[in-house]
């Protein structure tokens, strides 16, 4: 009896320890965008909408358009003086993680963080850091849903979704 109770004693401790370690629901609308990178290793951003949905579609256009995304890359992430965002070629490859590290960090720390280029584009300069300008993580997600919803229907579709193919 004693030895069952000690036992079932551990098992609550272990549950307990367990529960403990395990991740804690992150809120989106809270979060800053440098601070979620931060916190999650490399490999495992994933963006909670798809390009499927209307009503984030909309709301990722809108914040596409309020924090100058279209400067660079047009209003309808066709380029400009940055790479278009609707082709085929995504410079550091198009999975979540990448993309949201991308806009977070810019180009030159994501290369500082092992990121390497898949592809080539005629830029004017590298991307800027815009994880200190986008107010939430939520913000950015949506625009990387609205950019996914103008991506190429010629483009390798593991991209598209968000998942690169060596992880299929």
């Amino acid at each position: 009896m004693a030895c069952a109770l000690a036992l079932a004693g551990a098992a609550c401790t272990l549950e307990a320890a367990i529960a403990a370690d395990a991740p804690k629901a992150v809120d989106l609308t809270t979060i800053k965008p440098t601070d979620l990178v931060a916190k999650t290793p490399k490999g495992q951003l994933k963006n909670p909408y798809k390009d499927t949905d209307a009503k984030v579609l909309a709301e990722g256009e809108h914040v596409f358009l309020s924090y100058g995304c279209n400067g660079c890359h047009g209003g309808g992430g066709g380029g400009g003086m940055c790479p278009p965002l609707i082709n085929d070629v995504w410079v550091y490859g198009g999975d979540d993680d990448t993309l949201y590290r991308l806009v977070t960090l810019g180009s030159d720390e994501l290369q500082k963080a092992g990121y390497m280029r898949k592809g080539r584009e005629n830029v004017v300069g590298p991307m800027p850091p815009f994880g200190g300008i986008i107010k939430n993580a939520d913000d950015l997600w949506k625009i990387i849903a609205f950019i996914r919803s103008k991506y190429s229907p010629n483009a390798d579709p593991a991209y598209k979704y968000g998942t690169p193919p060596d992880q299929q």
